[in-house]
């Protein structure tokens, strides 16, 4: 009975201590404080009088043991307290970074428009700057790079023509250039211009892809449907799909090492120079329906896979021929026999389904 004393109080304490964290937990972490304390509290004496009613402990030891106790539960609230705080600065760092990413995305977005405005600016050098401005932001913020890819084909498609396309259309630089009247001049003198503008775009476009001998690149897609290419220059680059309907490609075109993936799509292209194509693997398959040619073809070790379309007078002058590994119903020469060796794919391979 001489513990009794103890236990009453640590009884009523500990009580008290249940009560208030509910509460605390549930609604008012305030509580949680005062629930502590009287946690401690209740342990200390509830711990205590437990070990002074054995005879063989000393008043000392039960004293010390029982303040143990009750400064273990005041730890453990220290414990939850530093993992608030953690919690709160780990909450505020997180929406630093949200809002500092929104800042950055902001001054992007007022980037690129800016950049896009000033390509329809009237000066040359303008332009050209434009079309670095969206390069750089492309390599700064990968998840632009395919709208800038866009913007670049977009610009390659307006309406062109430079004088030097009538007289020496498979090689333009070396056309000879008649002085002309004045206004001829000028007209020429502005072609010109625009002609270093877009051979500009071109170079930036083939900067943005991935090299071939990138192992795991983010693959992006070009639509230069019915644009207007000069010396177009893909070499040893990777991408999706590659759509050139109705283009018009002068002098030499490069090719050669290029990956397509998805379709490669010249349906009525015009070719008006030489065409490299060496060692091009076009994986997602070939059309040609329909294209012209005005140069020679360079075609050692190409190798085009899952359909072929050739339905067109092959070019007068090839250096090799197209390895065509696919079904026979997917490769289509028409009248055309001349174009390709065929090689059957292994037959328990899936084929996929020809774009359309």
């Amino acid at each position: 009975m001489g513990v009794v004393w103890l236990v009453v109080p640590g009884a009523v304490l500990g009580a008290a201590a249940v009560g208030l964290g509910s509460v605390g937990v549930v609604r008012h972490r305030w509580l949680l404080l005062p629930a502590s304390l009287a946690g401690s509290s209740a342990a200390l004496l509830l711990v205590t009088s437990w070990l002074l009613a054995d005879p063989g402990v000393a008043k000392a030891d039960a004293l010390k043991t029982g303040g143990l106790a009750g400064g273990a539960i005041l730890a453990l609230y220290a414990l939850w307290i530093n993992d608030r705080r953690r919690k709160t600065e780990e909450a505020r760092q997180e929406i630093e970074q949200q809002r500092a990413q929104l800042d950055r995305d902001r001054v992007s977005d007022e980037r690129f428009a800016k950049a896009i405005e000033l390509l329809g600016h009237a000066a040359d050098q303008v332009r050209v700057g434009a079309l670095h401005a969206l390069a750089g932001l492309a390599r700064s913020r990968p998840t632009y790079t395919q709208t800038v890819l866009d913007v670049l084909c977009s610009y390659l498609r307006r309406p062109f023509h430079h004088p030097s396309y009538k007289t020496r259309a498979d090689n333009p630089h070396r056309a000879a250039r008649a002085s002309g009247t004045p206004q001829e001049a000028e007209a020429l003198a502005a072609a010109d211009l625009e002609q270093e503008v877009r051979q500009t775009a071109q170079r930036l476009i083939a900067g943005l892809l991935p090299s071939r001998d990138d192992t795991s690149p983010t693959l992006y897609d070009l639509d230069l449907s019915a644009a207007t290419l000069e010396y177009l220059d893909l070499t040893g680059r990777q991408l999706g799909a590659l759509t050139a309907r109705r283009a018009r490609l002068y002098g030499i075109t490069r090719l050669s090492g290029v990956r397509v993936t998805g379709p490669a799509l010249f349906t009525d292209a015009t070719f008006h120079g030489r065409t490299e194509l060496r060692n091009a693997v076009l994986d997602g398959g070939l059309s040609l329906l329909g294209a012209e040619f005005g140069g020679e073809w360079e075609l050692r070790g190409a190798l085009v896979r899952t359909f072929a379309d050739l339905r067109t007078a092959p070019p007068s002058q090839q250096l090799g021929a197209f390895l065509v590994e696919t079904d026979t119903d997917r490769l289509r020469l028409g009248d055309h026999q001349g174009w390709a060796t065929v090689r059957q794919p292994d037959p328990d391979e899936d084929e996929p389904e020809t774009p359309s």
